[in-house]
């Protein structure tokens, strides 16, 4: 853009701001109207979000069923536990649930009793597993609820019985055993007192097995040799129950990664998480898309504020970014708070404008910059964060890659300030706090 050019821009940008204040028109509000083509009623205001997380149901209970009929082709009986821990992954938890118990799912599984009671609170019956909680933790309303729960320790199964005899039903749980991925579940050291225990707890009808299930440590990994290791290790599992009088109604181990790429876990019940919400745990070369996950989650934000700067003028803090030449910086109005990784300094683009722009500098708590050049880039503008990449925008495996992190993460840490907006043929809501 000539100075000229740029010069004329300022001042219909100027003309344009004052006609549309006198007409009781937010700035903001005007400037979106040019971007649409076309101009503000007079005395009308329009309604603009400063960020939003849009979740397309239908995307999630769509990769439930993909993954689901990619398990039958091989195990014509296997089912599906659609994984919601963490708040849906930062989807919402329980509009997830319902989403992928529509596209197929027939259990759910979360990381600890509390999301398990949440889901229960809002009214969803089916079965729900929770495996993470300390032995000392209030288990009693999770048991009260038909939650249930994993066994990793002596100690959590003596709190389990325990809180089982005031519920006076028999406690549904599910033996968790570490079969290599060195975190939660019973460790080779402790697995024969545990099944001995169990098998004692069983006899005497206070506790039902619902489950023996483990963790994959790298199904992430086409042909990584820990898999076949693992397998190996829950299958000896499998047989030592078996001795013990323990028959599990479900065996467990595959993840998304392995129900992508590893029949051999299949067993009774794949345990999906981040697929259901289009994130391929998988490195593919790019275009690479199996069985077509689509990303649920779209991340908007609209640009608060544009001006024109010199060259070398030093945005956000520490001055890590200085203007090539005159330039437009437009201000988005999300920061890690909401979020967004401040790992993404200089490095995460953003769509804006037609474009992919990237950010200018650091990310703050509340906001980050872009350079926009000579583009004419205005205050109201409507800004894609990622999504699922279907006009170019960046997804969140291109923020991941910009970040040195996992798809995983970036969905997930999408906080609380961010309201989320649900659509689809069962949306719930138009703006959910997750």
């Amino acid at each position: 853009m000539s100075g000229t050019s740029v010069k004329r821009w300022r001042r219909v940008h100027r003309a344009t701001a004052q006609t549309w204040f006198h007409r009781g028109v937010s700035t903001s509000a005007a400037t979106a109207s040019v971007v649409a083509g076309s101009t503000p009623a007079a005395g009308r205001r329009t309604t603009q979000i400063r960020a939003e997380a849009v979740i397309d149901t239908d995307s999630i209970a769509a990769n439930t069923g993909k993954l689901l009929a990619v398990m039958r082709r091989h195990q014509p009986n296997a089912e599906l536990m659609a994984v919601v821990k963490a708040n849906g992954y930062g989807h919402g938890g329980v509009q997830a649930a319902r989403a992928a118990l529509r596209g197929g799912a027939t259990s759910l599984g979360v990381a600890t009793p509390t999301e398990a009671l949440e889901l229960r609170a809002a009214g969803i019956s089916e079965p729900v597993l929770a495996w993470l909680w300390p032995a000392g933790e209030d288990i009693g309303p999770a048991l009260a609820a038909g939650v249930q729960l994993g066994i990793s320790s002596l100690d959590q199964l003596s709190a389990v019985l325990t809180a089982g005899a005031v519920n006076r039903d028999p406690a549904p749980i599910h033996l968790k055993i570490d079969t290599g991925l060195g975190r939660n579940g019973v460790g080779p050291a402790e697995l024969t007192a545990v099944l001995e225990a169990v098998a004692s707890a069983q006899q005497s009808g206070k506790v039902q097995v619902a489950g023996l299930m483990s963790h994959l440590a790298s199904a992430d990994l086409p042909g990584d040799p820990s898999v076949a290791q693992q397998i190996a290790v829950f299958r000896g599992a499998l047989d030592s129950a078996d001795r013990a009088g323990i028959r599990p109604a479900t065996r467990h181990l595959a993840n998304t990664p392995a129900v992508l790429e590893y029949p051999e876990t299949y067993f009774d019940v794949g345990r999906c998480g981040i697929g259901l919400y289009g994130i391929d745990p998988i490195a593919r070369p790019i275009g690479v898309n199996p069985i077509g996950l689509r990303p649920a989650m779209t991340l908007r934000g609209t640009v608060a504020l544009t001006k024109r700067v010199p060259a070398d003028y030093g945005v956000s803090y520490g001055l890590t970014y200085r203007t090539a030449a005159e330039t437009t910086l437009a201000l988005v109005p999300l920061g890690y708070a909401d979020g967004i990784p401040r790992a993404a300094s200089s490095a995460g683009e953003v769509w804006l404008g037609g474009k992919r722009r990237r950010i200018a500098g650091r990310v703050a708590m509340d906001q980050f910059v872009v350079d926009c050049g000579d583009d004419p880039v205005l205050a109201g503008e409507p800004v894609i964060i990622f999504g699922p990449g279907d006009e170019g925008e960046p997804t969140a495996d291109d923020w991941a890659a910009a970040c040195g992190t996992i798809g995983y993460e970036i969905v997930t840490r999408i906080g609380p300030r961010v309201p989320r907006r649900y659509v689809g043929a069962a949306a719930e809501s138009t703006n959910m706090q997750p």
